[in-house]
């Protein structure tokens, strides 16, 4: 299976585009001076190579967005767990958690994420 990854760069820049689609490429290029420290040429960079792998689109300057953030996650997630766990979710819970207690309300709420999961 052909996962979606970003690198981490690409993940920092591409939350802000998430986060501000669509958006001018002049403020994109000002916000991403702002939190990331990068330059224009580096931004521009940026947008140029994640357009060609069909993340977001730049027409007449505005940028938006393709796929989405819960996408990349998703994808990301699931090939952490194989990569990883040999695709166990209960043993990726066991080593997130790593002996941590949670809180009734956050168990309660993993309780329900899995039944509304569950093959029925």
């Amino acid at each position: 299976m052909e996962y979606l990854k970003l690198c981490d760069s690409d993940y920092r820049f591409m939350t802000i585009v998430w986060d501000n689609a669509p958006v001018s490429s002049g403020a994109l290029v000002k916000l991403c001076n702002e939190q990331l420290g990068w330059k224009k040429s580096t931004i521009y960079t940026a947008i140029k190579k994640l357009a060609q792998k069909g993340y977001l689109i730049n027409e007449n300057a505005v940028v938006s967005v393709i796929i989405p953030r819960e996408r990349v996650q998703r994808d990301e997630s699931n090939y952490f767990v194989e990569r990883t766990f040999d695709g166990s979710l209960p043993g990726f819970l066991t080593a997130f958690l790593g002996g941590k207690k949670i809180s009734k309300k956050e168990a309660e709420k993993i309780k329900q994420i899995i039944d509304d999961y569950s093959e029925k």
